[in-house]
């Protein structure tokens, strides 16, 4: 995982949180912790990572505070835990 992804991933997990981060770069980094992304109906992103499976919204501006807080809560429940896994 590049520098940038590991920023990325961090922000995701900052406090407060973040609502200045990039659906384009969440999903590259969802790519890059082994997740397989598919184009749902709707407009919406699936998402498999680790045996789980979040459904999130195709947003085209940054990602809402709570839109946040679900991908960090489908990382959390995947396993993984960027201090310990991806540190910076």
């Amino acid at each position: 995982m590049n520098h940038k992804h590991r920023k990325t991933l961090h922000a995701l997990f900052a406090h407060p949180v973040s609502a200045n981060i990039s659906p384009k770069a969440v999903h590259a980094v969802l790519g890059e912790l082994g997740g397989e992304l598919e184009d749902r109906h709707g407009g919406r992103v699936g998402v498999h990572l680790n045996g789980h499976f979040a459904e999130f919204a195709h947003p085209h501006h940054s990602l809402h505070p709570d839109e946040v807080r679900q991908v960090r809560k489908f990382i959390e429940d995947a396993g993984i835990d960027p201090e310990r896994d991806y540190p910076l």
